[in-house]
């Protein structure tokens, strides 16, 4: 009989992971008051632009990597959800695939999968986007600085998949509150407002840290969300999202028959170095203590 334990909101069975299930979330937190409008291509990332990022906190950015870039990525994900990838495990399955999930085939299986994570090293199609070079010159004009890849990760959101809650990224990771931490979000499928496209508060970056409280997940109160004007970020395969890592967002339920794939990247000025957890505590909350 295969081991089971409990770990926060993941079940482990053997060597599979299985997110928690959740209640659905209120539809009032995602009402958009406005839509972004993109520029055309990771070229057209200029002065003028770098401050618009500046004063919102994103850019959202059409035509970033090519339909080829794209399909490549698409098959590494297929190849790492598939178990094709040698030592690659960091998968976490939805609770409801448990009974099934060693049946599915590959393309059913990546339905039931919610995240993916630390797979750049595994994969060389996923490390070439997060280390591709127009990326890198971006990114570089946008800290000042050389950039750093601190983390990957990939949140599927399959057909009718579950929402990710506003939060800031910040609040994960133990890095100095002070340091300026970039994400970016590639849509690897069209992305609308129907199937989960990311929803952001503009502008939001310059609130500072906001307590978060472990609820559908390790997010920003509903309550401090309500009522807030946030800016919906609709993509096509292949656009990008690049964020401040304090600006609050998330992604609401996937209302469609259409995946809702996406990986994202994020940087940090080289050569920052970790601080103990207690510093993100203390501005984020308690609750994160194990996030």
């Amino acid at each position: 009989m295969s081991q089971m334990r409990e770990r926060n909101t993941v079940t482990v069975i053997g060597n599979k992971r299985f997110t928690w299930d959740v209640e659905p979330h209120d539809p009032r937190l995602y009402t958009p008051a406005e839509i972004a409008t993109p520029v055309h291509g990771l070229e057209a990332i200029d002065d003028e632009v770098i401050r618009r990022y500046n004063e919102d906190g994103f850019i959202a950015i059409e035509d970033a990597f090519t339909p080829e870039e794209v399909e490549s990525a698409r098959q590494g994900i297929l190849d790492l959800v598939a178990g094709r990838v040698p030592k690659f495990d960091c998968i976490e399955f939805e609770a409801h695939a448990k009974e099934k999930v060693e049946q599915l085939q590959p393309e059913e299986r990546q339905d039931y999968v919610r995240k993916l994570m630390s797979f750049v090293k595994h994969e060389q199609r996923l490390r070439a986007i997060a280390h591709h070079p127009k990326l890198i010159s971006v990114l570089e004009c946008i800290l000042g600085v050389k950039p750093e890849l601190f983390q990957d990760m990939a949140l599927l959101k399959p057909p009718m998949g579950r929402e990710k809650p506003w939060h800031q990224d910040n609040a994960y990771f133990d890095i100095p509150l002070d340091t300026h931490i970039v994400g970016v979000w590639i849509a690897l499928d069209e992305v609308a407002v129907e199937n989960g496209c990311m929803h952001l508060l503009k502008g939001g970056h310059r609130i500072g840290p906001i307590p978060h409280f472990q609820i559908r997940d390790w997010q920003l109160c509903d309550r401090e969300m309500l009522g807030r004007p946030a800016v919906a970020v609709p993509l096509r395969p292949g656009g990008c999202l690049i964020f401040n890592g304090m600006l609050p967002h998330g992604t609401p339920r996937n209302n469609t028959n259409q995946r809702r794939r996406a990986i994202q990247y994020h940087y940090c000025p080289a050569g920052v170095r970790k601080v103990d957890p207690e510093v993100r505590l203390g501005a984020f909350g308690s609750e994160g203590k194990d996030v």
